[in-house]
């Protein structure tokens, strides 16, 4: 398995690009999390392993649309080339190493804040694309998303292997660039919550109000939920592969 981040293309051979739909391969792993989500939020019997798919969901997503941000910086990977089984165990593989993390940091986190504040850190994945309740939640999910690059691209080196431990110490390495594209995120997603509030009145008012039917209003509700994930997921990853670009320029 061969998963890489070079600094610049390669080759200069002609590409067939599919312009902002290659964006979309994510978009239905981001619909299924949106309904684990939902589910997880009915009851104690299926929230747990609801809110684990709803995860690993976004995480896969991350892991497809990160191949089109790298491509878009002028490096290259093979993560799209990978087959099905293959993704999905390299996923679980990261899933359970990043999930250990945050269990970890949420019981720091609520010895020394608040439940409020731990509940925002076990989420650090599902805020790579959905919103987060509270502004450390924000960076937290700026952080584990930058973590999840380097793991992606560290795998290069690796033979395929996730090393935790040697992306958590080249994160630390590339602290300046990466760490401030973290921090640029963080104040991003805060940006990102007041304008997906002001949209949010705005559709809870159509769904009020209006008299029309309620397929168009299911329409615009969801494209509510799946356009502003999307756009959250994007943007991540552009930020944080820049970050990272620069970090791999000035290493140099």
């Amino acid at each position: 398995m061969t998963i890489a981040l070079r600094k610049q293309r390669l080759a200069s051979a002609p590409q067939i690009s599919f312009g902002p739909f290659r964006f979309l391969h994510g978009l239905p792993w981001l619909m299924l999390a949106a309904a684990m989500r939902i589910m997880a939020a009915t009851g104690w019997g299926i929230a747990l392993p609801a809110d684990i798919i709803a995860h690993f969901c976004v995480l896969y997503a991350f892991l497809v649309t990160a191949q089109r941000s790298i491509e878009i910086s002028g490096g290259q990977t093979s993560i799209g080339e990978l087959e099905p089984a293959e993704q999905f165990r390299f996923s679980l593989a990261v899933l359970w190493r990043v999930g250990l993390l945050m269990i970890l940091a949420t019981f720091a986190v609520d010895f020394t804040f608040s439940v409020r504040s731990a509940n925002t850190i076990m989420n650090g994945i599902d805020g790579l694309a959905f919103d987060q309740v509270t502004a450390i939640g924000k960076f937290w999910s700026a952080a584990i998303g930058a973590l999840m690059l380097l793991i992606v691209v560290r795998a290069e080196q690796g033979g395929g292997r996730i090393a935790f431990f040697k992306a958590v110490a080249e994160f630390g390495k590339r602290w300046f660039w990466l760490g401030g594209a973290a921090v640029v995120l963080g104040l991003v997603n805060l940006g990102f919550s007041f304008g997906q509030g002001l949209v949010r009145n705005v559709v809870f008012s159509f769904w009020q109000a209006s008299p029309s039917n309620q397929t168009l209003k299911n329409l615009v509700f969801f494209g509510f939920i799946f356009g502003f994930a999307m756009l959250r997921l994007w943007v991540t990853l552009l930020i944080l592969t820049y970050g990272l670009k620069q970090s791999y320029i000035h290493d140099g």
